[in-house]
């Protein structure tokens, strides 16, 4: 049996229907719809380097300016949001100097905004694309 698979956006191609695919795919439909995001200005599976490590981030999303604004880091619904997830994202931000971090697993999501130039606070709402490019 063919495994079920979802059109992405982003990527312009069909990708395999896995758990965490969903919710990337949703929170993408959230980012546009809700945060008003141009889909030209998001990436998904962006590659990352940071020293010798690979990494790849679930979504990107660039102000005007062409920098990393936010990254997203989607987790199966199963997965629970812990600190393991939260460390993760920040050590995407190390590669991307972003201004916020999202982590979801389509039941929860946390928004991170941040504050000065090491600290990062949650945040009750996500920020829309005009807020993201101001910082």
């Amino acid at each position: 049996m063919a495994e079920k698979q979802i059109w992405d956006p982003l990527r312009k191609k069909m990708v395999a229907l896995t758990p965490e695919e969903e919710v990337r795919q949703w929170f993408i439909g959230v980012l546009s719809s809700d945060a008003k995001v141009p889909a030209h200005m998001m990436m998904s599976e962006v590659s990352l380097k940071l020293g010798q490590k690979d990494f790849r981030a679930d979504i990107l999303i660039y102000g005007r300016d062409l920098s990393a604004r936010m990254v997203v880091e989607c987790k199966r619904p199963d997965v629970i949001l812990c600190q393991k997830v939260i460390d993760q994202a920040l050590r995407y931000n190390m590669a991307l100097n972003v201004n916020y971090i999202v982590i979801t697993n389509g039941k929860q999501t946390s928004i991170c905004h941040r504050q000065d130039t090491s600290k990062f606070e949650f945040v009750t709402s996500l920020p829309d694309f005009e807020q993201m490019c101001k910082g």
